[in-house]
């Protein structure tokens, strides 16, 4: 198995609609290549000063699935929506 986490943090002039966009368009991608085992997205509600404002935790049944996942269309076009509205994101991809 495969973990893959992503966190971002949004510009502060992100407006909330564009950021509810966001997470709508990355809980769509649930099911957008075979072999995902699971895929959950949530806003942090603790709004510490060193939290991230949504995060992104995937299971993979493998690598190969990470990697169609990453070039596939659908999550491209997230990628770059996500682009124009975040600050700073991170993330972290590991086997389990």
């Amino acid at each position: 198995m495969v973990t893959h986490i992503v966190v971002w943090k949004y510009r502060t002039d992100v407006r909330p609609a564009d950021r509810e966009e966001h997470q709508t368009q990355l809980r769509s991608l649930r099911n957008i290549v075979p072999g995902i085992e699971s895929l959950t997205v949530g806003f942090d509600f603790l709004r510490a000063p060193n939290s991230y404002d949504i995060g992104l935790s995937a299971r993979f049944a493998d690598r190969s699935v990470l990697d169609a996942y990453t070039i596939h269309p659908e999550h491209v076009k997230v990628v770059e929506f996500g682009r124009r509205i975040v600050e700073t994101m991170a993330k972290v991809d590991f086997e389990d």
